[in-house]
């Protein structure tokens, strides 16, 4: 790596004097994205993609000392020029692309390749040097068409809603929340959400992201309100109290690891689909072929497998050991 190494603090630029997604507070830090192990909170000045903005004041604090900056838009950072292209991964992801004297390193964050109909579409980016994440870096994740996924879910809330049962869909509450909000189809009854997912859907709106008016659950809501009702959660209710107040209910959750057996199971919800904001794996494949880079440094997921079959391609990677999770199999986000 030329211009991005790793440090005990993150990803460091040390020409720029700038950090990409440290995870210890650091002066200056480029932001890729606003999830919590990407966007984290003491760092002196941040510089993100405009629709990051308002949720990262959301989750770090309204007081912090924030830049956005558009896609495309080049900026020279002690003689870095820097800019953000789209990652496809969530409303204001970036990849974040470096350049100096004729060298260009790029920081993938976290990306996925399919148009999601929310997030701006992934953009390959070329470069010399490639870091790129690799969650569901092996053969078995291969997502299918997400028009296939969503027609799956609206079934299923359309049949527990003919039944007078409440559906109730656990999904991060920052991007898959919305990416499934747009794909529901609201003639099958209202759709509520959870606190922390309406809290993210007004902030995103702030900057701009179009989603539909959706209400927030309140305790007055009478409870014959949810019988047909399909709500939007954060992993993090599952088994909680709150709960209760749906019954009778069926759960689900959206997540990249229900491609494995047993992994509903282990979740304790009644039903899971195949929906991940994560590249699977010939996304990986071919994001890295487009960027044509001749060397890849490879995070959170997979990495010793995937370094290795990139290896046997001719393909120079190897492993960075960071602190970003991917789409952790018991994350709360």
């Amino acid at each position: 790596m030329e211009l991005i190494r790793p440090t005990d603090s993150g990803l460091f630029c040390e020409q720029g004097d700038f950090f990409i997604d440290p995870w210890r507070p650091v002066k200056s830090a480029l932001i890729t994205h606003a999830h919590s192990d990407h966007s984290r909170w003491g760092m002196q000045r941040y510089l993100a993609h405009k629709q990051s903005g308002e949720v990262m004041k959301l989750r770090l604090g309204a007081d912090i000392a924030l830049q956005t900056i558009e896609y495309g838009e080049p900026i020279s950072i002690h003689g870095v020029r820097v800019s953000f292209h789209p990652a496809g991964h969530i409303p204001g992801s970036a990849q974040i692309r470096l350049e100096y004297k004729g060298r260009v390193e790029v920081v993938s964050g976290d990306y996925k390749v399919e148009n999601d109909g929310l997030s701006t579409p992934f953009e390959s980016v070329k470069c010399h040097g490639l870091v790129s994440e690799c969650t569901f870096g092996l053969p078995i994740y291969q997502w299918e068409d997400q028009k296939s996924v969503f027609n799956q879910i609206n079934t299923w809330w359309n049949e527990n809603a003919s039944n007078g049962i409440c559906s109730i869909l656990f999904a991060y509450s920052l991007g898959k929340a919305q990416r499934i909000s747009v794909h529901l189809d609201p003639s099958i009854g209202p759709v509520w959400l959870h606190t922390a997912v309406w809290n993210t859907n007004q902030a995103l709106k702030l900057n701009g992201v179009a989603l539909p008016d959706f209400d927030k659950v309140a305790d007055s809501v009478d409870k014959l309100s949810f019988r047909n009702a399909l709500i939007i959660a954060p992993p993090s209710a599952i088994g909680t109290p709150w709960l209760k107040k749906f019954m009778p209910f069926r759960t689900a959750i959206c997540s990249g690891w229900m491609n494995i057996r047993g992994s509903r199971r282990r979740r304790a919800v009644d039903t899971g689909f195949v929906l991940s904001d994560h590249a699977d794996w010939p996304g990986l494949n071919a994001a890295i072929a487009a960027s044509e880079a001749e060397q890849v440094w490879l995070t959170h997921g997979f990495t010793d497998s995937f370094s290795r079959y990139l290896l046997e391609k001719g393909v120079n990677a190897s492993v960075l050991k960071t602190h970003f999770q991917g789409e952790a199999a018991d994350a709360a986000e």
